[in-house]
This record gives C-alpha cells, structure tokens and sequence, in this order.
C-alpha cells in the first residue's frame, strides 16, 4: 500500500484479500459505521447502570466511570473478581483484582499454573467498546465486596451476572438511545470521508449491506446524522445500501435459519412476513443464507465488516467462511503512539541484543568454570580466577544494560493506557485480543472510510509470516 498513507488510515491484512474481486460488503453499525464518543457514550451508559444498582439498594453512589481503567481485549475473572490481560497463548501478563493492580510477583502467584480458556464461563472477554462501562463497574463492585459493603453473600460471578442484566435492562429500556438520538452530536464523532467511500466501494460494482443488531428507529436515525445528512437529507443513507437489516440477532444471524420481516412502512416501522429478501429493502431479523440467497454469490466473495471480535467476525468466518473485517477504533491512537515511540524502541532493541550478547558470554565464562571444576570436557585455557574476574566484568556490564533498559521497557509497556499498555501487546508478545484479530479477521483497519484510501481495486496481500528461525529474527 501507498507508504504516503498515515498508518492510522491503512488497511492491514492477515489473509490475503483481493477488495476488487468482491461482490458485496455487509457491515455493522454501531462502533463500525457510526463512531460513539467512547467516553461520553460509556459514561452515560455507566450512569444509567449505576441508578439501577442503587434501587437495589447498593452503595454506588459515589462511583465514577474511569475511561482509563479497562480496555478492550481484556478478560473478566469472574471466579477471583479480577481483571487480566493475557498473551495468545492465554498466559496472564498483566492482571488487578477489583481496581488494584497486582505486582507481577501476585500475577505469578495466581496464575502461574492457569491458562485463559474463553470457552470455560468464568472467563468474559471484553470484545467491544460496549463492554467498557460494564467492567469499570465490575471492578468497582469487587472492591465493595471485598470491604463488606454488598448486600450478599455475593460471589464475584453472581456480581457480574448483576452488572451484566442490569446493563442489558437499561440499553433494552431504550432511555440512552433516546438521549444519543436527541443529541447525536454529543454522542457520535463524526467522518465526513465515509459516504464517498461508501460511494466508491458501491460504484465499483460492489452490493453494499448493513446488517446490524439494533433496531430500525434508532438505525434510520444514526445512519440519517452519521451518512445522510452529508448527502443533503438524512433519508438519503439508504441510497448507499442495496439491503437493510435490522434487529439482525448476531450472532444467531450467522448461525441459524431465523424468521424473516420486511419493514412495509419505514415511517412507522410496520412489520410483514418476507420468504426472501429483495433488494432496496430493510428487513428484520433473518439470516445470513437469505443474504447468501438474494446475492447469488458464495461467502468468499462477501466481506463482512464488523466491531466485535465473536458476533461479528468469528462467527461469519467460522460459520459461513465469509471474508472478514474488523474495526478497531483504537488502532489510530495505538499507532499515532508507536511512531512517536519508534527511536526509544530503537534504542530498546538495540540494549536489548547488546544484553543477548553479553549474556551468552557470561554463560560461556560461567560454563567453562563448570568444566574446569568438574574436569570434564575439552581443556580450559584459562584460570578459575580468570573466568571469575570476566563474569564479574560482565555482570557489571548486564546491570548497567538493564539500568538502561528498564526506564524504556516501562515506558513501551505503558502506551496508550498506563495500566494496561498497548493494545495489540502484552508485554514482549502479541496480545489475546491480537491473537483472535489475528486468527478470524482477514483485515483489521481503524475506520470504514479508510476504504478511501485503499480504493476499492486494491489487492491486500498478507506479509510473510515471521519464525524464530528466519535470518535477522
């Protein structure tokens, strides 16, 4: 791709994709097309949860939603009430119990023998930017359980049951919708780039579907504010789309034959049985084979694009074998964070293969004592006290390294969040976020419209994956 391309706005590719051989693009909305203001729509999110647990009678009241306490990717405990960030091979790098971050001494402790296995249900994996305000209150919870301030006894899974249904309560009440449909500028940000690259992508032969889980009145309204509204008049959104689904039900959506609706009257959201989708229609409900159905096309040659990890991304892949795509919001900060990082991490590896060398010659020194005291091997040159003076020189050298080494390994640990680093990250290897993103999605980019950039001929092939063993590894 066009190395011109800022980082933030490239597509980056797992599996090779070629865009201009696809026949459609099917994305969600929420978080995909239509961008929340993370903190503002999770901080209304948090406080909508929080009155509902205060009329149960908990003490929340002086709790605050904390943007910097979770982010996505991480994973819930709810057998030990604690927070994790795991590697991909679901060794625990990083973890806190309630709000408290252990030490990695504790992090050893507890799981120095446990893998996160997120087929086992004490494990919840944070998959979007919904999860946010649920988990600050989790770990809110856990420190009021810990100080005996829960009506219980409560166990930490039955408090998250609690955080989770209360939290679905209040999104299916409708309450915080109605404010996000009444003050979209508050709520959304706003990419004035992404119905041209909407456009481009649907000029270039493409069928173009929206298939989201929320309903048809709050959809119309966001895709009216987010697209319509950029094409003269907010009804002009569904131009863009050859076919509209609502209340799809991911990601039973992927999985299952469901019924379908069509949505005879778009004013009053009107409801009637469909056998098949038509296109230029909105339905309700279905499946993805209705889609399949209408398109006439096998799933290589539908992308799907979507925010979560599960529903929108492993399940089609898994499922359908459609091509997939993921939208990670959080990239553009995450990379904007490593270029500005990128001569301190010079000079990271740089101590850091210095230190490799050193080491492997403190282990020589200290592997022909060995042989000179055991009398064993090939002939020692040197004097016992020859060796120990060199190690001891090299010793000295190994602590001075790591004294240079830890202010900037520290500072690489915490980018973009101080608690928890960067996203794609855990410590020196690739998250468990990374890992799924890496396994199920064929692209991950950081926002729809930077289709615009890639245009809708590119051919994404996937860099040549790294072993251990290959030259300059």
């Amino acid at each position: 791709m066009d190395e011109t391309i800022a980082p933030e706005r490239r597509l980056f590719c797992n599996r090779t994709l070629n865009v201009r051989g696809l026949r459609a693009i099917g994305f969600d909305m929420d978080y995909t097309l239509v961008h929340y203001r993370t903190e503002v729509w999770e901080r209304r999110a948090y406080e909508h949860l929080r009155e509902r647990l205060a009329a149960r009678g908990w003490p929340v009241a002086e709790l605050d939603f904390d943007p910097e306490m979770t982010t996505r990717g991480l994973i819930l405990d709810t057998e030990l009430g604690n927070v994790v960030k795991a590697n991909r091979f679901g060794y625990v790098k990083r973890a806190a119990h309630g709000t408290r971050m252990l030490d990695p001494a504790e992090v050893r402790r507890i799981y120095g023998r446990q893998l996160v296995d997120l087929r086992d249900r004490r494990w919840e994996f944070l998959n979007t930017f919904f999860s946010l305000s649920e988990a600050c209150m989790y770990a809110q919870l856990v420190d009021l359980a810990d100080a005996g301030r829960l009506p219980g006894p409560l166990g930490y899974a039955e408090i998250y049951r609690i955080v989770r249904s209360s939290l679905d309560a209040a999104h299916m009440e409708g309450a915080l919708k109605a404010e996000v449909v009444g003050d979209p500028e508050r709520f959304v940000e706003d990419d004035p780039e992404l119905p041209l690259a909407l456009m481009d992508l649907r000029a270039s032969g493409k069928k173009l579907l929206l298939v989201t889980n929320s309903e048809w009145a709050y959809t119309d309204a966001m895709m009216g504010w987010a697209i319509g509204r950029h094409l003269g008049e907010p009804a002009r959104w569904r131009e863009l789309f050859d076919v509209v689904v609502v209340e799809a039900g991911k990601p039973a959506f992927f999985e299952t034959q469901r019924p379908l609706f069509e949505v005879v009257d778009v004013q009053r959201g009107w409801l009637a049985p469909a056998r098949t989708m038509r296109e230029g229609g909105v339905f309700h409900g279905g499946s993805a084979a209705h889609v399949e159905h209408l398109l006439g096309v096998p799933g290589e040659d539908i992308l799907y694009v979507g925010d979560h990890i599960f529903a929108d991304v492993h399940v089609s892949k898994e499922m359908l074998r459609w091509r997939t795509g993921l939208v990670l919001r959080e990239l553009e900060a995450e990379l904007r964070a490593l270029e500005a990082f990128r001569e301190p991490q010079r000079e990271l590896d740089r101590l850091m293969a210095e230190k490799e060398r050193l080491e492997h010659r403190f282990s020589l020194a200290r592997l022909a004592l060995l042989r000179l005291e055991r009398g064993h091997g090939p002939r020692v040159t040197e004097s016992p006290e020859q060796l120990r003076a060199r190690m001891t020189e090299l010793r000295a050298r190994l602590v001075e390294r790591d004294g240079r080494i830890g202010p900037l390994a520290a500072r690489a640990g915490t980018l973009v969040n101080e608690r928890w680093g960067p996203l794609m990250r855990a410590g020196n290897d690739k998250s468990h976020l990374a890992r799924q993103i890496e396994r199920y999605a064929d692209l991950y980019t950081s926002r729809v419209s930077n289709f615009l950039y890639a245009t809708p001929f590119v051919y994404l092939r996937s860099p040549r994956g790294s072993l251990p063993h290959d030259p300059g590894a």
